[in-house]
């Protein structure tokens, strides 16, 4: 089941694609955090969806929120593919333990083993704002995150 609007995010740590350490509860009290959760790195949905946020990178990168996405790939995966494709946000590796973090987040497939295309904002206390999990190979619509963040930052960028 999908963590609800309302629950307390659960923490993590995970490597980045530069293999640093990204904290969730780093961001508290500072920033919002959008947690983007996808599948697989080098596929074309995924590509698609990242390749958007890249290009609204100051709507999901700035004072107030900051963009965390999220797969069971390893960092060096992340790094040859963000290199490859010009990611300029953390793409965080749910490598080992294999997606504990997805599974914390309620959006790991089992059957598949990899996480779901679930979407988070978390608020600056820590708490779920906005929760998603669409459908296998299907895009999500990035306008619904946009209202999410104008919501709790009470801007538009």
């Amino acid at each position: 089941m999908v963590l609800a609007i309302g629950a307390k995010a659960p923490d993590f740590t995970l490597k980045d694609q530069n293999n640093q350490d990204v904290r969730l509860s780093q961001f508290h009290g500072r920033k919002a955090v959008l947690l983007v959760f996808y599948p697989s790195t080098f596929t074309g949905t995924c590509l698609g969806e990242l390749t958007a946020v890249q290009s609204a990178l100051a709507y999901y990168q700035n004072d107030d929120v900051q963009v965390l996405a999220v797969s069971v790939d390893s960092a060096y995966s992340h790094k040859v593919w963000a290199l490859q494709e010009g990611f300029d946000f953390p793409l965080l590796a749910d490598f080992w333990p294999h997606g504990s973090v997805a599974s914390d987040y309620g959006v790991l497939d089992r059957t598949k083993g990899v996480a779901g295309r679930g979407t988070f904002l978390v608020d600056r206390a820590g708490i779920v704002r906005f929760a998603e999990l669409a459908d296998p190979g299907a895009a999500r619509d990035q306008t619904a995150w946009q209202r999410a963040i104008d919501e709790i930052t009470g801007k538009v960028i």
